[in-house]
């Protein structure tokens, strides 16, 4: 007998894998959960958390140019694949919660595409990481927005989680590119951003383009998180 819950006939755009492939990845989820493990590690090594190699400082690049106080919110990308991570995981335990699926849906949703995005409206000013990174950033990440298609399967999405997601993902943006509150913004660092005494500049239009980036997909997060919601309860009606 199957562990994983029944699929719901969803619309399309809430569901947009096909079943088999939904249901090979809700059996690889130790898989993927251990893949997302590695990828939050070498997120937090990307931002310049460095215990290698020992000839580093331990904190170093973006991690070192910002306040400690929102280091919270500057390695987007590791902290939306350590949602997926725990969401999974949880759900295999027989533990499920679903704030933390709403929040793993809209790292996923939101970190997965808006890399492959800004990676290709900056494509110039990325070719120093070299091909292999650069191919590697833009893969990694649009399979995390594959991922997060998979958390419907067990998640109903109830209004308190996406609640959460809402208000952590609303804030981020809020501190990213409008109001930093400590500091200058703290988006990742873009091609053209130099590091100043007080912080990284933003210059335009570079920062608008991620800023509209970001809160696009944030808003599209929250509509599909409400939208599954809607047409779960209209099919259990």
């Amino acid at each position: 007998m199957s562990d994983r819950p029944p699929r719901e006939d969803l619309p399309w755009y809430v569901a947009p894998l096909p079943t088999w492939l939904e249901d090979f990845g809700l059996r690889m989820a130790w898989v993927i959960v251990a893949i997302n493990l590695v990828g939050t590690a070498f997120g937090f090594w990307y931002y310049g958390f460095h215990p290698v190699p020992l000839s580093d400082p331990l904190i170093t690049w973006q991690f070192a140019a910002e306040p400690v106080v929102m280091w919270p919110f500057v390695p987007d990308s590791p902290v939306a694949t350590l949602f997926i991570a725990l969401s999974l995981g949880l759900w295999k335990l027989g533990r499920n919660q679903e704030w933390l699926n709403a929040l793993a849906f809209f790292g996923c949703i939101k970190l997965g595409a808006w890399t492959p995005f800004v990676l290709a409206a900056f494509f110039d000013g990325f070719i120093g990481v070299g091909w292999p990174m650069y191919a590697f950033l833009f893969g990694s990440h649009l399979a995390m927005v594959l991922e997060a298609f998979l958390i419907h399967r067990y998640s109903d999405f109830p209004v308190g989680a996406v609640f959460v997601a809402v208000v952590w993902y609303g804030f981020n943006d809020l501190v990213d590119y409008f109001v930093p509150l400590v500091g200058t913004p703290h988006h990742t660092t873009l091609p053209g951003q130099e590091l100043l005494a007080t912080g990284y500049s933003h210059p335009s239009p570079a920062h608008e383009i991620a800023a509209a980036g970001a809160v696009v997909l944030t808003l599209a997060a929250t509509f599909l998180a409400i939208s599954t919601r809607v047409k779960k309860l209209e099919l259990r009606a």
